[in-house]
């Protein structure tokens, strides 16, 4: 899962990067506005990590402007000004949550489950397609009852198309995804071709009734 902290000091950055790596996540930076816009008009993240108080702008500008382009971002505002009318605005403009600094790491990490939960899962935290299970919250995945071992990149991946169930994801929009934006620099995608591969045998292997289809040419689909 991947996660943008459009903050500017430094040491909170690394902090949160730090954490967030150490518990799976991708973790992406924007330390201005205007980096913070380019980022989330450029990619799709999971969750973003929005401070208020940017160089060249206020982070709740980026809300409005996502707001106004109907770009999605489950949004966790995270500032120092504990403000009910900053909180509204937030909240009018998009966001999902707003949490206070300092605030503890655990806090952070709950919340973000919680945004993601909400929003790309209807809440659940187990999916069911047909005989196969996902558990997301302890990252497992079940066929018959008999858990099926997939790598953290695998587990992504099937994720993602759990929650893109029967859309075409492209080979580019799942690279991103699993594997962040420095996958710009990549000279070819067959990383992703090799990965989907290993997951498609498990998967058949395993005797899972979804099948994720390879469309020529452009990506995959997961149909049920």
């Amino acid at each position: 899962m991947k996660i943008l902290v459009i903050e500017d000091e430094p040491e909170m950055v690394k902090t949160i990067e730090s954490f967030l790596s150490n518990e799976k996540f991708i973790v992406e930076k924007a330390t201005n506005y205007d980096s913070g816009i380019e980022k989330v008009f450029l990619y799709e993240y999971d969750c973003i990590l929005l401070d208020i108080s940017l160089p060249g702008g206020s982070g709740l500008k980026i809300l409005e402007k996502m707001k106004k382009a109907g770009v999605a971002g489950n949004v966790i505002i995270i500032s120092a000004k504990d403000s009910i009318e900053d909180k509204i605005t937030g909240l009018d403009f998009g966001a999902d949550d707003y949490l206070t600094k300092p605030f503890h790491l655990a806090e952070l990490h709950a919340r973000i489950k919680a945004v993601m939960r909400r929003k790309q899962l209807d809440g659940k935290e187990i999916l069911h397609f047909g005989n196969l299970s996902l558990d997301f919250k302890n990252r497992l995945v079940f066929v018959d009852e008999e858990e099926l071992k997939l790598t953290r990149k695998e587990f992504d991946m099937l994720s993602f198309f759990a929650a893109n169930t029967n859309r075409l994801i492209t080979k580019e929009a799942l690279a991103e995804h699993v594997w962040g934006d420095n996958t710009d620099a990549a000279d070819n995608l067959d990383f992703v071709y090799s990965q989907m591969k290993n997951l498609r045998k498990k998967l058949k292997d395993s005797g899972a009734d979804i099948v994720i289809e390879n469309v020529y040419g452009i990506g995959y689909k997961l149909d049920k």
